[in-house]
């Protein structure tokens, strides 16, 4: 059985802009944020850090980032490494192995739709160029392609430093697919919705956007869930429902970058294009729904 290098509540975490720059004083702030209050793992450089519209010196300066906020620490750094582009993938994952990254995931390529072959190649050649520890990241709903059991079974047995994914399919019977013909796999959820299900049908983790402005919350469910104690894990699921329902009420991440920029933790609401801020009525929404947490870390 391989051992599993992350587990536990992982943090997928947004990239804060000011003047159309990275903002590294408030993402460092918000990396030591999510280590204060019980997050395994921060994920710098992945979808909902908007790394499809981040140049490569952005990628690399994220990750480096990441890695010296969290070094000293119980919290890991999962650095995306995607791309549609194998070879963009490499240069990402051969840059974070460099700089001190603990494990890679990887999205699957959007837009060019590779075939079940073109996955299996693709992936392979990801992470036979680096020796560090190396996740799937499958989002169908965002990529247009679905990584399948099988697929995932084949890489997991060819590659020796591949050891879970991200499944964000929002199909339970995925995740029993995977558990049954993959049972050494770890599973972590990529639905924050269904981070419990996922948890007590074996999943080992989640990687959150919700748990960017909710970190504590987020870790507390996870950790629950692993200790056995499912009646806590449920209750706080439940309980995260209404948040996590608008913070996707429109494209990822820009619910959570309105609500992190009205709590505070970000000066200023920046995407980049063609990503937008959201509309009125959904900046309402979100506001409204936040009353019902107590946010932490917030000066």
């Amino acid at each position: 059985m391989r051992t599993y290098p992350i587990t536990g509540a992982t943090t997928a975490l947004i990239t804060p802009f000011k003047n159309g720059k990275l903002d590294e004083q408030t993402y460092a702030r918000l990396i030591q944020r999510q280590i204060d209050n019980g997050i395994d793992a921060v994920c710098p450089v992945g979808t909902t850090g908007e790394s499809a519209t981040l140049s490569y010196e952005e990628d690399k300066r994220c990750i480096e980032i990441a890695v010296e906020v969290c070094k000293g620490t119980n919290t890991k750094v999962l650095a995306g490494a995607g791309s549609n582009a194998t070879h963009e993938a490499i240069q990402i994952a051969k840059y974070a192995q460099s700089c001190g990254a603990d494990a890679i995931f990887s999205v699957s390529p959007y837009y060019n739709k590779p075939s079940q072959e073109g996955l299996y190649q693709h992936y392979k050649a990801i992470a036979s160029a680096v020796e560090i520890p190396f996740m799937l990241y499958n989002v169908p709903g965002r990529t247009g392609v679905d990584i399948s059991a099988d697929t995932v079974k084949r890489l997991f047995d060819d590659l020796p430093n591949l050891f879970g994914i991200k499944e964000a399919s929002g199909s339970l019977d995925k995740i029993i697919e995977l558990r049954y013909k993959c049972p050494d796999l770890a599973v972590f959820s990529g639905d924050d919705t269904i981070d419990f299900p996922i948890l007590a049908s074996g999943g080992v983790g989640i990687t959150s956007v919700t748990s960017n402005l909710l970190p504590d919350l987020k870790a507390q469910l996870t950790h629950a869930a692993l200790n056995g104690d499912f009646d806590t894990s449920r209750a706080i699921n439940e309980s995260l429902y209404p948040i996590n329902k608008v913070l996707f009420c429109e494209s990822n991440p820009i619910p959570i970058k309105a609500a992190m920029y009205i709590a505070g933790l970000i000066e200023t609401l920046e995407y980049r294009l063609p990503l937008v801020a959201p509309s009125n009525e959904n900046m309402k929404a979100i506001e409204n729904v936040m009353k019902n947490y107590q946010i932490v870390g917030v000066k």
